[in-house]
C-alpha cells in the first residue's frame, strides 16, 4: 500500500522516542529522571474541574458550534482586550483542540504549495511539519546565544523571498524560554507589513514569564492586527493539557476560513471541556501566579547549577519552563548525548537537533525540586566523563 506523500515527509518526534524509552526504562525499576515534559506537573485548578463536572451533570455534552460556544468566544474576547490590548470580536475567535491543533488550522487556511514561511530556530519541532503538510516550504534561520536566541528583523529580510508568506514568532519560546521585547517584535512587524507577509504569533507561553519581564502581543502593535494571527491555549497557564483547548483571534475572512476548516475537519472542540475554559478565564487565577512562582523557583536553581557546569553554557529563560543548554563543546551530537545520557546515568533530556539546532539539548524544569537536583547531579557527572 502506497502512502501518501505528506505522510512520508513528516520526522518522527524526538521527544516522544525519548519519552517511549525513559517510560520503558521506569517499568523496569529504574530512576528516571526525567526533563522532557513539555507539560506542568501541577494538577488543573479545582474549580475549573469543578466546571467541567457540572456541565456533564446537567447534560452540557452535544454539539456546540464549530468556532466554540458564544459565551467562551465572548470571553476570550474581553481576555484579548483586557490582557493583550487587542480587539478581536467574537466572530474573529476559533476554539480550537489545543493550541498546536490552532497553529496548524492557521498555516492551513493561509498557506499552499509555493509559499514559504520563516521559523527561526531552534524551533518548537511541529512548526515545520505543519508547514510541510500544508505543502508550503519553512525556511529556517538559525539564531544564537548572543541574540538570546531571538531572529532580528535583519536575519528575516535577509531570509526573505517574493515566496515569503508567513512567518512564525514564538514568545515566549519553547525550546529557549525566550521573550521578544515590544522594539524587537515592532522591527519584524515593520518588515512584514511593509511586504504583506502574515505572522502567526504563538503565545501559549503568556502567563509564564519572570522577574518582571513583559509579554508583549505582537497584534497589539502598529500596523500588525491586520496581519496577525495570535494563538493561545488553556495548556500552559491553567495545566489543562489533556483538556485540548485552544484558541485564535485572527482577520475577519482568516477567521472565517478557519472555521470552515475546522467544521469539515473536527467539528467543535469538547463541549464540556469549554465549560471548564469558561471557569479559568473567569475564576480565581492565584493558582497561575502560585504556578508561576513555583516554576520561578526551579529555574533559578537550574540556570544556576548549570552555569557552574564546565564546558557547557546556558542562556537565562525569561518565560515558559525550558532551559537550552549549548554542549557544541562535549563532542557528541545532541541525540548521541541524550541517548548516553538516559542509558548511563538514567536522565531524560530532549536532543536539540529535534529543535533544529544539534548543539543543544532542552531540559524541562516542570518537574520537582527534587528530581531536578538529582538529575543534574547526574548531568554534570556524565559531561565530566566526555
Amino acid at each position: 500500500m502506497e502512502l501518501s506523500q505528506r505522510a512520508t515527509i513528516l520526522t518522527p518526534s524526538l521527544t516522544l522516542s525519548i519519552d517511549s524509552k525513559a517510560k520503558a526504562m521506569k517499568a523496569e525499576g529504574l530512576d528516571v529522571c526525567g526533563f522532557g515534559a513539555g507539560e506542568p506537573d501541577m494538577d488543573t485548578p479545582e474549580h475549573i474541574k469543578a466546571a467541567a463536572q457540572a456541565a456533564l451533570e446537567m447534560g452540557f455534552t452535544k454539539y456546540t458550534p464549530s468556532a466554540g460556544t458564544p459565551e467562551l468566544r465572548q470571553a476570550l474576547s474581553d481576555k484579548f482586550k483586557a490582557d493583550n490590548g487587542l480587539d478581536y470580536k467574537p466572530s474573529q475567535i476559533i476554539v480550537s483542540n489545543g493550541a498546536k491543533h490552532s497553529c496548524y488550522n492557521a498555516i492551513l487556511a493561509t498557506c499552499q504549495p509555493g509559499d514559504e514561511v520563516i521559523i527561526p530556530a531552534p524551533y518548537w519541532l511541529s512548526y515545520p511539519e505543519m508547514v510541510r503538510l500544508a505543502g508550503a516550504e519553512p525556511v529556517i534561520v538559525q539564531t544564537t546565544e548572543a541574540s538570546g536566541w531571538k531572529m532580528t528583523a535583519e536575519q528575516m529580510q535577509d531570509a526573505m523571498t517574493p515566496r515569503t508568506k508567513l512567518v512564525i514568532i514564538n514568545s515566549p519560546g519553547n525550546p529557549t524560554g525566550a521573550v521578544y521585547t515590544r522594539e524587537e517584535l515592532a522591527a519584524i512587524v515593520e518588515v512584514c507589513a511593509d511586504e504583506e507577509i502574515l505572522i502567526l504569533s504563538d503565545e501559549i507561553y503568556e502567563k509564564l514569564t519572570y522577574e518582571g519581564v513583559p509579554h508583549v502581543s505582537t497584534a497589539s502593535l502598529p500596523g500588525a492586527a491586520d496581519i496577525t494571527i495570535t494563538i493561545n491555549g488553556f495548556s500552559k497557564a491553567y495545566s489543562m493539557t489533556g483538556w485540548r483547548l485552544g484558541y485564535l483571534g485572527a482577520p475577519e475572512a482568516i477567521a472565517k476560513a478557519i472555521d470552515a476548516i475546522q467544521s469539515h475537519s473536527t467539528s467543535n472542540p469538547c463541549s464540556f471541556a469549554q465549560k471548564g475554559a469558561l471557569a479559568a478565564l473567569k475564576g480565581d487565577q492565584q493558582p497561575v501566579t502560585d504556578m508561576r512562582d513555583e516554576f520561578e523557583m526551579r529555574r533559578n536553581y537550574m540556570v544556576n547549577r548549570l552555569a557552574s557546569m564546565a564546558r557547557v553554557s546556558v542562556v537565562k529563560p525569561e518565560g515558559a519552563f525550558y532551559v537550552l543548554v549549548n554542549i557544541g563543546k562535549l563532542g557528541l551530537s545532541s541525540s548521541n548525548f541524550a541517548d548516553r545520557l538516559l542509558s548511563k546515568h538514567q536522565v531524560a533530556v530532549v536532543p536539540g537537533i529535534a529543535f533544529g539546532n544539534d548543539a543543544t539539548v532542552r531540559l524541562s524544569y516542570a518537574t520537582s525540586l527534587d528530581v531536578i537536583k538529582k538529575g543534574l547531579d547526574r548531568f554534570e557527572e556524565f559531561c565530566k566523563t566526555l
